[in-house]
């Protein structure tokens, strides 16, 4: 790993692959740091022949911290846009801030373009960076995430309050225990849901490498307080591929189906048995759709 800066902020990051293959972006999601990306879907787009690079978001993981600068209360930016209120100026920074962040680090390592991957979060940040910053993006894969029309079916009241829950401690296990929580109730199925043991020791793991409880509440409210993109996806013209889950409770597959709607020539897959997580289970089936995407939309070579 390496730091890199762009943006005005230190970017921690990793790469792989060749550098003379083209730039492959892959943008985490909320809260996420980049130790989640799973190894077999890196492997793959790295033997697809592609230079993958992914990063730590700002204020997450060992990426620069905000420090200083407290948000409003989630309640109180949602209340202060229903009343008319400019809550996008009351916050630390938004999602437009984030898609620059990516827009800056595509550039510093050496690229003048990159396929764009980002989950959930990072699915919003990506279609923010192919609309504010178009000459960066060759390819757009927005995942598990929505066009930002608030008119589109919610989460599920569980997986809201498994998303935003708190524990009572903030230790390793507490933390672990909320994670295999969340995932029973917005992860896919079952049968192909990362194991509980797993999910506690990523749990773990993460919180070793960085602790950033007000980074995720500055993460939340650029949410939440980002102007929203919905009616400008119109405009695109980039090469686009949904993917959702079907049982994605935290992110309907509404949402992704939205996107599709209002890209051009956009193309989405509905993965039957998959909610709102990376299980390894799932990557192969991601796979499939992704290279063939990549392969039909991007000459090979280039970068």
């Amino acid at each position: 790993m390496a730091k890199i800066q762009a943006n005005g902020i230190d970017i921690e990051y990793e790469e792989f692959g060749s550098k003379d293959d083209p730039m492959m972006l892959l943008v985490m999601g909320f809260s996420g740091q980049l130790t989640g990306w799973p190894e077999s879907l890196i492997r793959g787009l790295t033997d697809a022949g592609r230079r993958v690079v992914i990063f730590d978001n700002r204020d997450i993981g060992l990426t620069t911290e905000l420090e200083g600068h407290t948000p409003p209360s989630p309640r109180d930016i949602v209340k202060g846009i229903a009343a008319g209120e400019p809550m996008h100026e009351k916050v630390p920074y938004l999602l437009n801030d984030m898609a620059a962040d990516a827009a800056a680090l595509i550039e510093a390592l050496g690229a003048e373009q990159a396929d764009v991957m980002g989950i959930s979060m990072g699915g919003m940040i990506v279609q923010l960076l192919a609309l504010n910053h178009p000459e960066r993006v060759r390819t757009l894969i927005p995942v598990m995430t929505t066009s930002g029309d608030p008119s589109l079916p919610p989460a599920t009241p569980e997986a809201t309050a498994a998303l935003t829950a708190v524990p009572e401690e903030r230790t390793p296990d507490a933390i672990a225990d909320l994670a295999v929580k969340g995932r029973a109730v917005y992860g896919s199925h079952p049968d192909i849901r990362t194991p509980d043991d797993e999910i506690r020791a990523n749990a773990i793991a993460a919180m070793q490498r960085s602790d950033r409880p007000m980074g995720t509440a500055r993460q939340y409210a650029a949410i939440l307080a980002q102007p929203r993109w919905h009616e400008r996806l119109a405009t695109l013209d980039v090469p686009t591929l949904i993917l959702h889950g079907e049982m994605d409770t935290l992110i309907l597959p509404a949402a992704g189906e939205d996107i599709a709607r209002r890209i051009p020539g956009a193309k989405i897959e509905i993965i039957e048995k998959w909610g709102h997580d990376l299980s390894e289970t799932v990557m192969p089936v991601l796979l499939n759709r992704i290279v063939p995407f990549l392969g039909q939309t991007s000459p090979a070579g280039a970068n």
